[in-house]
């Protein structure tokens, strides 16, 4: 199935089928491209914890309002974090970016308020996002992304150190009557006449 193909058919899922559950083998190729995602001057701000005990993702299921369900029906939950302490940020990018790179981060990025170094941060964190849900569709995964998290819950669930939630993606395979597929209900969007200009 060529790229077209798979934009066609990806979806975001509703109702998944709790009989079946990724392999441990894809989750070891998902792993291996959250590991090899794109980032403005190679950054990588991010952590990736999925989370596939059923006991624990209960947990997170109970912070994801409207979206419970599908984190208790999923195979995995893969939860996206962000670095949210720019020292320690900027101490760890020595052992990993180039000169160029923390000469740009200096001048470009370092001069700016607090706030829009983050923002910066978290977009890409966001551009892993759109790879890694690529990447599933193109495995045959399903998906699920959701921002409708209790974020500070999240945190206190993962205990992780300098860095916060930021989103998470439910995975796993649509169940057969989930009225959200493409070939159930049409994917609405709006024209490309409304989006894309040529000049």
């Amino acid at each position: 199935m060529n790229f077209l193909e798979l934009a066609r058919n990806r979806y975001t899922t509703k109702q998944y089928d709790t009989t079946k559950k990724v392999s441990d083998e894809d989750i070891e190729k998902l792993k291996e491209i959250l590991q090899l995602g794109p980032s403005s001057i190679n950054s990588q701000p991010w952590k990736f914890t999925i989370v596939s005990n059923e006991e624990l993702k209960k947990k997170f299921a109970k912070s994801s309002f409207i979206n419970e369900s599908r984190v208790n029906q999923a195979s995995h939950l893969v939860i996206f974090s962000c670095i949210d302490n720019l020292s320690v940020f900027e101490e760890s990018m020595k052992d990993y970016l180039d000169e160029g790179s923390i000469n740009y981060y200096n001048q470009m990025i370092k001069t700016k308020p607090e706030t829009t170094i983050k923002e910066w941060l978290h977009n890409q964190v966001y551009i892993s996002l759109g790879y890694f849900l690529s990447a599933c569709a193109a495995m045959g995964i399903d998906s699920t992304p959701m921002e409708g998290i209790v974020k500070e819950e999240y945190d206190e669930l993962l205990k992780i150190k300098d860095y916060t939630t930021m989103f998470a993606v439910a995975i796993g395979y649509r169940h057969p009557e989930d009225k959200n597929q493409p070939n159930i209900t049409p994917k609405s969007r709006k024209d490309q006449e409304q989006i894309i200009e040529f000049r």
